[in-house]
């Protein structure tokens, strides 16, 4: 299980994510929020659970780290 972020961009009803999963909400939603803040087309982001396993986490101070960077 982890968590991905998710963007709507303008007025698309459609949600969009990458391949990034993150292991707690909390980084899923805080690189949501940084993608919200660089690109100018987002209108909203959210964090969904899913069944696939965890290869980034969020690091407040780096940003975005790869799961393999953390062993």
């Amino acid at each position: 299980m982890s968590y991905k972020p998710e963007v709507q961009t303008n007025d698309d009803p459609r949600w969009y994510d990458n391949a990034l999963r993150f292991a707690t909400i909390e980084e899923a939603q805080a690189n949501a929020r940084d993608l919200a803040i660089r690109w100018f087309s987002v209108t909203s982001w959210r964090a969904s659970e899913v069944p696939e396993p965890v290869n980034y986490a969020w690091d407040n101070n780096k940003g975005l780290v790869s799961v393999g960077e953390l062993v």
